[in-house]
């Protein structure tokens, strides 16, 4: 069934519908409390054919009252009021129909109690606003997936960040270094499946979801991913090291401030220290990262030469060999650094965006 246009509008006492229809047959209309139904055949948005809708109203209707006239451009119903009063929207859910809009030529409110001429004087001399107000609608509150979906992302990778925070730190409280080596063991597997999800901040930009570089993003993501998964999880005598404690003490650290920080953002909430805070920590705390990343690297080389694991010997049925030490050599002396580079390259040029690096002001002669 196919939706034709329907514009409403209200005045304190009743709800007015104006049906975009012509040449209209076999209408049906049924009208029930809250509920209205309504189906007929006609030509409307995609020609002749049948069109409908159904939907509950935001309050209770007087239907021995309520009617509606059929002429030969549309459908207009009257729908009377069970209690006098505004309506914030026409329905009982807040999400807008798209083929539901605003009447503005019988539009009222309560601010604008009898003044019509407003709404018309929005229509012709801000066409741009009113383009706006039709498409959002008075009392409707039109969610943005886009937005959901990205406050909801972000959330849980704060949550998971604070988690792994949270347990090394009451570990640590409890059993001071010793508890260095048990790590992994405890929040290896949570930090493997909040990592994995951040691959996910690689595609956002490629969609359209942030702004973000995506270079950026896959140096940062697979740079982790390559230490948290090959180097660490791969090899058992890595896990019990400090420098995994420490590590993981960083990533944590920049990420419970860094997705609190989106979350505001599309919020639009601005909380001055946060963004302070966002485009400041990563100062010490990015280098520190970098340095315990190499040092797993660099301490892996002699155990990935014992136990030859992740490489690729001959003969085999591809005709290809692979020496993994070889490979983590390369990564550190052409990926590491000019990755490093960039990111902080990055980092320094949004927080110059966002913090700027004076607070004198420049003097034109």
């Amino acid at each position: 069934m196919l939706n034709p246009f329907v514009y409403w509008a209200q005045t304190e006492k009743q709800i007015s519908l104006r049906v975009d229809l012509t040449d209209v047959k076999d209408i049906n209309v049924n009208l029930e409390g809250r509920k209205l139904q309504f189906q007929a055949s006609g030509h409307g948005i995609r020609g002749l054919n049948n069109y409908g809708f159904n939907f509950d109203l935001h309050s209770d209707i007087s239907c021995e009252t309520s009617s509606y006239k059929v002429n030969g451009r549309q459908i207009d119903f009257i729908l009377k009021k069970a209690t006098s009063g505004w309506w914030p929207r026409l329905t009982s859910q807040p999400q807008k129909p798209h083929w539901l809009k605003i009447d503005f030529d019988k539009w009222k409110s309560e601010d604008l109690d009898d003044d019509e001429e407003e709404l018309r004087d929005i229509h012709n001399d801000y066409p741009d606003t009113y383009d706006k107000l039709q498409t959002e609608e008075f009392g409707y509150r039109k969610e943005d997936l886009k937005k959901v979906y990205l406050v909801i992302y972000n959330l849980f990778q704060f949550v998971g960040f604070i988690y792994v925070v949270t347990v090394i730190g009451i570990k640590y409280y409890k059993d001071g270094t010793d508890s260095m080596k048990e790590t992994y063991s405890a929040v290896g597997n949570s930090m493997k499946f909040i990592h994995l999800l951040q691959f996910l901040e690689v595609m956002h930009p490629l969609f359209g979801y942030t702004k973000g570089s995506t270079l950026v993003s896959l140096l940062q993501v697979g740079g982790r991913a390559f230490v948290l998964f090959c180097m660490i999880d791969a090899e058992p005598r890595m896990q019990t090291k400090p420098v995994v404690f420490y590590l993981f003490l960083v990533w944590s650290t920049v990420e419970v401030i860094r997705y609190p920080y989106y979350i505001t953002q599309l919020l639009k909430v601005k909380i001055p220290f946060l963004t302070w805070l966002r485009y400041t920590i990563w100062i010490p705390l990015y280098p520190l990262g970098f340095m315990c990343e190499g040092i797993i690297i660099l301490r892996n080389i002699p155990y990935f030469e014992e136990t030859e694991k992740l490489s690729i010997a001959l003969p085999n049925s591809y005709n290809f060999s692979l020496y993994f030490p070889t490979v983590m050599r390369i990564y550190l002396l052409f990926f590491s650094v000019p990755g490093i580079y960039t990111v902080m390259s990055h980092m320094n040029k949004a927080r110059y965006r966002k913090l700027g690096t004076s607070n004198i002001e420049r003097k034109e002669n």
